[in-house]
């Protein structure tokens, strides 16, 4: 495997990637603030991949409510964020790691520059940071690229990191949902709870819905022999909603209890929206 490698974009961004790793880094500010921020983002992504692979067979394990915090500072992020849901449901550590990436990397950038704005966007999963009086915006898609609306916050929602999961992205699913967006103070909570309402966005028994063993697909997954969705036929107006149903009630659970902030459900041109920040388009005639 090649090392680390930086190259400045088009927008006056940055790209770093390293293995499985790519990021796109934004910041608003000054010419110098841009400067020092990047290359902070630069100087802490060269050894983020190596602490993590240091000790990935235990970031693979099953998670408990009192496993003990890992020296690493960006798996510290990812067990912090995991270990409040895994009383309730079965996660690994890697359940956080995309947000917890973007978290950190971040961090450093706000520690060396005075930016008013500025991102890390890790695959989809984004840390956000927002000085008073500042927004930010981006666009959803579902994993086939079909656009399903826009998210827009500013400083006042003390909003720090967006993430999303679902059916057919580039991580496997438990669940059918095509997209579950969620937004919360930090990139590695919304890529642990979008990860769980997506996987309960489910209808266990349509005859329809193809489900593999996680391992058959990637031998190295860390949800083992789960059964992970493959495929989601077109489905009737009253199955959407029954599956949209348990993934709403999860979310609004969060959402009371401070885990959130918002949270989008998709499922096949329809949506269900917990907390404000979304901007959703009119829905598609569904299926009879």
């Amino acid at each position: 495997m090649t090392g680390p490698v930086a190259a400045l974009i088009g927008g006056n961004r940055l790209h770093l990637q390293h293995g499985p790793i790519d990021l796109i880094i934004g910041v608003d500010g000054t010419d110098a603030a841009r400067a020092n921020a990047f290359a902070a983002a630069e100087a802490r992504f060269q050894t983020i991949l190596h602490g993590l692979a240091s000790d990935l067979p235990r970031h693979r394990e099953r998670l408990g409510t009192e496993t003990p915090l890992p020296d690493d500072p960006v798996a510290r992020r990812m067990y912090t964020a995991a270990r409040p849901f895994a009383a309730r449901h079965f996660l690994t550590p890697m359940i956080a790691v995309a947000g917890a990436v973007a978290d950190e990397v971040l961090a450093a950038m706000v520690s060396a520059a005075p930016m008013m704005r500025a991102y890390v966007n890790n695959g989809g999963d984004i840390a956000v940071y927002l000085t008073k009086g500042h927004s930010f915006s981006v666009a959803m898609a579902t994993p086939k690229g079909r656009d399903i609306g826009r998210i827009c916050f500013d400083s006042d929602h003390r909003i720090g990191g967006i993430a999303s999961s679902g059916a057919g992205g580039r991580s496997h699913s438990l669940g059918i949902a095509e997209n579950v967006t969620v937004l919360a103070e930090t990139a590695a909570q919304a890529d642990t709870v979008a990860t769980l309402i997506a996987n309960a966005v489910d209808l266990p028994d349509h005859p329809g819905i193809r489900r593999t063993p996680a391992s058959d697909l990637n031998p190295d997954s860390d949800l083992g022999d789960r059964l992970v969705t493959t495929h989601v036929p077109p489905l009737g107006r009253n199955d959407i909603w029954r599956a949209l149903e348990p993934g709403e009630a999860l979310a609004n659970r969060m959402l009371e209890t401070g885990q959130i902030k918002a949270a989008a459900l998709f499922l096949q041109n329809r949506s269900v929206q917990i907390g404000g920040a979304f901007d959703l388009p009119k829905p598609e005639p569904l299926h009879a």
